[in-house]
């Protein structure tokens, strides 16, 4: 294993490091979304289905982006493109 096969094992550790940084931005925005569901409901209790539809489908959408990265980082951990056969 030369120089740059360990440089090319390093730099895809990293990456899979800054790929898991993509479930920050899932965690924050699906707070904000239960907080404001919770407000609406608060106001207008007989809207509580719907409210609650309608956030839970929100919120699937904003996970995927969580779920990309961490599958951009298993791939970048798991797959060695270039180890010797």
């Amino acid at each position: 294993m030369g120089f740059d096969q360990n440089f090319i094992y390093g730099c895809s550790a990293i990456g899979a490091g800054l790929a898991l940084i993509a479930g920050v931005g899932p965690g924050v925005g699906q707070g904000i979304a239960a907080g404001h569901a919770a407000a609406a409901v608060g106001r207008n209790p007989g809207a509580k289905g719907d409210i609650t539809s309608t956030m839970l489908l929100g919120q699937a959408v904003a996970e995927t982006t969580g779920l990309y990265g961490l599958l951009v980082a298993m791939l970048l951990m798991f797959v060695k493109p270039f180890k010797a056969a």
